[in-house]
């Protein structure tokens, strides 16, 4: 047990930060007053804590919803928002690698139950021996996007960049650059999940669709793709590079490093990267209406498409790094990819 402070994220625009004792009890955070509470509670089953369900969640590190140091968002199934924080830096960076390792391990509420798939979103034009493999052998859709390595999703189509990564990208170029906080904002985090779900069933995406209109939702499901990734944008075996790379001192000596690099990765990895790329610094381009800079992609994007294979290095030292890269690829974008 340990003591973090927590508050609503929607609380704006006062936060009201509450400090609380914290447990990881299986599938749920509780909460206590303090110690005894906790005591007391195993003894009486009439005293039940406040808790939050993890299945279905989402975590993610988050700098510009507080102005306080190590601040970690997770964001329900239903939607709510919760911020965690501690000052203690290995202590908030111990509490978030249990907790995201929990939610990785708990099944995807709204995909996958006990191995079965939840009635409400199964593809009825599927053929009824394919919904009976996926059911009883516990299995994924044969057709999954969401969790694939990106080379195979690149070579099963034969394409140079993901089919669903250029869908996002021009649906969120044709309606969302305007958009308050694109990227940064979160969508709904149940139509997220029946978005995954059906690009994970391949059946036909129309994100022009009513029911995709927040392009909140689209932006939320692109960063999950690639969140999802076994292998990050910038592989496991490069992030060591790249972080050497921003570490030289003078500029056209890291902007020369970085571009080798970016230049000997898969091509899977290289397509995306220049493609994705190449669209946020659309969106930075538009940032005086919104409100999404340089720096703030930075921050979203930092540890969803570099991080390290395993949680042991400084997490604080790790997001500057990963940060500051983004914001190079963005700045430098015509050098490094010309």
């Amino acid at each position: 047990m340990r003591q973090m402070r927590c508050c609503l994220a929607a609380s704006f625009p006062r936060k009201n930060w509450v400090a609380s004792y914290t447990v990881l009890s299986g599938p749920k955070l509780e909460f206590y007053k303090d110690t005894k509470d906790q005591v007391a509670s195993n003894f009486k089953s009439s005293i039940k804590p406040e808790c939050i369900d993890l299945c279905g969640a989402s975590i993610e590190w988050t700098n510009e919803k507080s102005n306080r140091k190590n601040v970690f968002q997770i964001t329900t199934l239903s939607g709510n928002e919760f911020l965690f924080q501690s000052d203690a830096d290995i202590t908030v960076q111990e509490w978030f690698s249990a907790i995201r390792n929990t939610i990785d391990s708990l099944p995807q509420e709204g995909f996958w139950q006990n191995g079965l798939i939840l009635i409400d979103y199964r593809p009825q034009q599927r053929p009824r021996y394919v919904c009976e493999q996926l059911a009883f052998a516990n299995m994924r859709s044969v057709y999954q996007v969401f969790g694939c390595q990106l080379e195979t999703l690149c070579k099963r189509k034969n394409t140079m960049v993901q089919n669903f990564v250029k869908q996002c990208i021009e649906a969120v170029e044709k309606r969302g650059m305007d958009a308050d906080g694109i990227y940064r904002v979160s969508g709904n985090l149940s139509t997220i999940q029946k978005l995954l779900f059906i690009v994970n069933q391949e059946e036909k995406l129309n994100l022009d669709d009513s029911q995709w209109d927040d392009i909140h939702v689209v932006t939320g499901a692109l960063k999950m793709f690639f969140r999802e990734l076994p292998e990050p944008l910038f592989p496991y075996r490069f992030f060591e590079k790249f972080v050497e790379a921003i570490k030289l001192q003078e500029s056209d000596l890291h902007v020369k490093a970085i571009r080798e690099l970016v230049w000997t990765l898969p091509p899977a990895n290289c397509n995306t990267m220049k493609t994705l790329f190449e669209h946020l610094r659309k969106i930075v381009i538009n940032a005086s209406v919104n409100l999404m800079s340089t720096q703030s992609l930075g921050i979203v994007f930092g540890q969803t498409l570099l991080r390290l294979e395993s949680d042991m290095g400084n997490m604080a030292v790790c997001m500057v790094y990963q940060n500051q890269i983004v914001e190079l690829m963005l700045t430098e974008f015509d050098k490094i990819f010309s």
